[in-house]
């Protein structure tokens, strides 16, 4: 699978941020009553220790409580203490809904995205490991927006506030706490540069994990047959264990630089702070009520760096997944792009491949000036060995791929100017395994067109000769399908995928070995649907088998991506090809 870039620099840190930041910009008004919220909340924790450094001085130490002023004191402490619950409940609650909107729509941009990526892409990347990225990796954003980025602002906050404070209580301790600032920034620079480095190998094994578990899951009948558990197993086990590894070496950098090393530098300034003061009283009087206040709000000044020190882990696995997540919104591999041409349709089926030549990686070709004509309601039928480039040429006319040299052309115009609307509508595609949705049968052959009714889907499962079977099952054309159909036989879902082919009508056909996997007692049946099917249209079939492609009007024999023969099937037996051969290998000929 392809790897993400592992080590995050500060800019492309500083990068992944700023563009993360930018989803909340359609919330400027949450986050300006987020902000003023956490300015409150922030101000209200700072009033509390000076309201009782003033109880202390002016009323507790010299023993003298007038009724009023302790009244007033008492309602103004619970004002701010009340104040301070109800903003930071609306702090904590706006920041988790801006977070929540902001990932929301950051996954249907990145889920948006994968529908436009190109086979290409697919070809490199496995499944888990976008599922893992749409799913996993946005959470821990999620984590980042809650638990780091409001910590953050209310550290920026109470610093700023504490520092204010402190400055009015006493300038020169207030000055000398800001020595420490810069032993704190080193602490968390080398923090940062190795834990983004452990994160980065941490959420790339995730996800490799995750493409394992898919793979597994998807071929376990063949991991079983093969008696291949053991090894998966321990394949499973070494990828866990690398991931284990590296988590526990962000948990160790976490233990040694992050609270224990601020909890530290706190306690020796809270000594320096208590030997001052100790100091300042054989000179002048000190009064409790400051050492109290001072102390408070140098706990407020250390808390926060403590709790961003603390969050500092979710926030380098959060731009680490922001990062992976990015990376697939950018990469370029997307599908063909269409030149639309609006007076450009689908009227005859008309289609003619121009010399074409066609490769995957840019160096071998896979097709070698493909040429040939499909008259409107002529069958071309595409025979050959594998890995002669049958689906190479299908793969091309359905738009997967981009293909740079010759033209294929529909009724004469350019099948990379065709509008893709058009070209989806009026082409109809049968896979040799078609792909059943979790759902019911109408909406797999309706396949969520809004405008199909139920009439045209009863139709065109009447017309392929489907609705013998569905009408056997229980609720019919609502009967539940399990995932991929699986509770189906192959001839069964390979009917509903021409249903649901059908339900569009289309101008073109395209059969990619759609009989293959048919026992032989359906493949009578399936044969009469694709004989009606393909009545009156242009048909490209690629067939396995040659017995059911002996009535086409061309048949084109490919071998290693060129056309080595071409013709009916009578005239190819006469010339005695390959065609010839490849019929006597299958009749058991000699």
């Amino acid at each position: 699978m392809e790897n993400d870039k592992l080590n995050l620099t500060f800019n492309d840190q500083k990068d992944v941020l700023i563009r993360l930041m930018k989803y909340t910009l359609p919330f400027k008004g949450v986050l300006t009553l987020g902000f003023l919220m956490l300015a409150v909340s922030t101000a209200t924790g700072v009033a509390t220790p000076y309201l009782v450094m003033i109880f202390i001085d002016d009323y507790l130490t010299p023993g003298v409580f007038p009724e009023q002023d302790i009244m007033w004191l008492i309602i103004l402490f619970a004002i701010v203490q009340i104040l301070g619950a109800v903003t930071t409940y609306m702090n904590i609650y706006l920041f988790q809904y801006l977070a929540f909107k902001v990932i929301q729509q950051l996954r249907i941009d990145a889920f948006e995205k994968i529908g436009r990526l190109g086979m290409r892409y697919f070809d490199k990347v496995p499944g888990g490991s976008l599922v893992s990225r749409i799913t996993n990796d946005t959470e821990a954003i999620v984590d980042m927006f809650i638990g780091v980025l409001a910590t953050f602002l209310m550290a920026i906050f109470m610093v700023i506030s504490s520092f204010v404070m402190m400055f009015i209580l006493d300038v020169k301790l207030a000055l000398f706490a800001l020595l420490f600032m810069p032993v704190i920034a080193v602490i968390l620079a080398v923090y940062r540069k190795y834990s983004a480095n452990f994160f980065s190998h941490a959420r790339q094994l995730l996800s490799e994990m995750n493409a394992k578990l898919a793979e597994s899951i998807e071929g376990m009948k063949i991991i079983q047959v093969f008696n291949q558990e053991r090894r998966l197993q321990e394949e499973f086990n070494t990828i866990n264990e690398t991931h284990y590894k590296y988590n526990m070496k962000n948990v160790k950098l976490d233990g040694l630089l992050l609270r224990p090393a601020i909890s530290m530098i706190y306690v020796l300034a809270i000594a320096v702070i208590l030997g001052y003061f100790g100091l300042l009283s054989f000179e002048s009087t000190v009064t409790a009520g400051v050492v109290f206040a001072f102390l408070q709000y140098m706990e407020r000044f250390f808390e926060p760096i403590n709790q961003v020190s603390q969050n500092l882990n979710i926030f380098q696995q959060a731009l680490v997944s922001a990062s992976r997540v990015f990376t697939l919104m950018d990469d370029e591999r997307l599908e063909p792009v269409q030149d639309k041409d609006e007076e450009a349709e689908i009227t005859d089926g008309h289609i003619e491949f121009k010399d074409v030549t066609f490769s995957y990686d840019g160096e071998v070709d896979v097709l070698k000036n493909i040429t040939f004509t499909a008259r409107p309601g002529e069958t071309v039928a595409l025979v050959g060995h594998t890995g002669s480039g049958k689906s190479s040429i299908i793969n091309l006319f359905m738009r997967f791929y981009e293909f740079n040299q010759g033209d294929i052309t529909i009724d004469g115009h350019s099948i990379k100017k065709m509008p893709k609307g058009e070209l989806k509508q009026k082409v109809g595609l049968v896979l040799q395994d078609p792909f059943i949705f979790y759902g019911t049968i109408a909406s797999n052959i309706r396949l969520y067109h809004p405008d199909m009714t139920f009439e045209e889907v009863k139709a065109a499962g009447e017309f392929v000769y489907a609705d013998k079977f569905i009408n056997d099952l229980p609720g019919g054309y609502q009967h539940k399908v399990i995932e991929k159909g699986g509770a189906f036989s192959s001839g069964q879902r390979q009917l509903i995928a021409f249903a649901r082919t059908m339900a569009i009508d289309p101008k073109i056909l395209i059969l990619d070995e759609a009989t293959a996997n048919i026992d032989s007692e359906t493949e009578e049946q399936i044969q009469h649907s694709l004989e009606k099917m393909r009545r009156g249209r242009t048909t490209l079939a690629i067939a396995h088998r040659l017995s059911t492609i002996q009535d086409a009007d061309q048949i084109l024999v490919l071998n290693r991506g060129e056309i080595v023969e071409r013709g009916t099937h009578d005239t190819l037996i006469h010339e005695g090809g390959i065609y010839h051969k490849m019929y006597q290998l299958q009749n058991g000929q000699q």
